[in-house]
């Protein structure tokens, strides 16, 4: 299209996109381009701050004397080196994706995060991990799924599953209400309530309240239907709660441990049990008490060998 036929929209848009690519922009060179008034320019950019002040607060269009023009200064919205480099390695760390959708994630990231001028530095910082990143055994790509079903999660829609259990790999049907995804340890998690189900056969505490666990990646087939359902947060279920206390996405009652720590970061044990009340002792050692979910507390609790004596007391299930 010819500069003289551009409207003010197209002209607009040309020096945004400009100033996204970091860009300095002249009032007097603009005019020239587009053939209008320098004045025409001030207010084209001066619409473009009212715009970016509603939608897009962290930027604005400031003027820079020495560079003799106008740039978008975004730095509030732009990741630093540090931010973008702590979130690359935890994402590599967490061994969540295969690494197509890894690498996808990682790419834009640094795309659409990073300043232009750093890109290269963060992609040199990451490049090793990146070159030995280590996919989950499962392989199966969930970024899609985990939207959808994050979308039945806030509009409280009923959904049928075919999941393949962790025991034996039997596939069985469940029609579902889905209250929260988690992730935990390589997996995302579905969390939901079973509708239609004999619990004294399936469930070992046929009186739990709580909601089932589903690892999202061994849900073989979902639909989301359009029948919406009603959750008593107050009476059966308060997420945040529930989260605190299932530390471990394995099945079972709940349960108080309590237990002596004698090892040498109390700090590691409460990040990893956040409902833990603790009571130092004389001799440096620690005595513990916490609420948990499940059977996986007692593999933890041995994997800590020697620095762990302790009891287990019960007061959801994973399938």
């Amino acid at each position: 299209m010819d500069t003289m036929t551009k409207s003010k929209g197209d002209r607009m848009l040309s020096i945004y996109l400009r100033l996204q690519n970091g860009q300095i922009i002249s009032k007097k060179k603009e005019a020239e381009r587009f053939q209008v008034c320098a004045k025409t320019i001030e207010r084209d950019i001066g619409a473009l701050n009212t715009l970016l002040c509603m939608e897009y607060p962290l930027h604005k269009i400031e003027y820079d004397k020495i560079l003799g023009g106008y740039y978008l200064d975004g730095k509030g919205s732009m990741l630093t080196n540090s931010e973008i480099l702590a979130v690359c390695k935890i994402l590599l760390e967490s061994r969540s994706m295969p690494k197509q959708d890894m690498y996808l994630l990682l790419d834009k990231l640094v795309a659409c995060c990073v300043p232009p001028d750093n890109r290269k530095n963060v992609s040199d910082l990451i490049r090793n991990e990146r070159h030995h990143y280590i996919e989950p055994h499962h392989g199966t790509s969930i970024l899609n799924r985990l939207w959808e079903i994050g979308a039945a999660v806030n509009q409280q829609l009923v959904m049928e599953i075919d999941y393949e259990k962790l025991k034996g790999h039997e596939t069985v049907h469940r029609v579902i209400e889905p209250v929260g995804i988690m992730f935990s340890e390589y997996y995302f998690y579905l969390t939901a309530f079973i509708r239609d189900i004999d619990r004294k056969k399936e469930f070992q505490n046929p009186d739990d309240l709580f909601p089932t666990i589903y690892r999202i990646d061994r849900i073989k087939s979902f639909l989301v239907t359009k029948e919406h359902f009603n959750v008593q947060y107050a009476e059966r279920f308060e997420e945040g709660e529930f989260r605190k206390r299932v530390q471990f996405m394995y099945g079972g009652k709940l349960q108080t441990v309590q237990f002596r720590y004698t090892g040498t970061s109390i700090e590691a044990v409460l990040d990893r049990l956040p409902t833990a009340e603790v009571k130092e002792n004389p001799d440096g050692s620690w005595d513990v008490t916490a609420e948990v979910f499940g059977k996986g507390i007692e593999m933890w609790l041995r994997s800590q060998g020697d620095s762990i004596s302790s009891t287990i007391s019960s007061n959801g299930r994973t399938e």
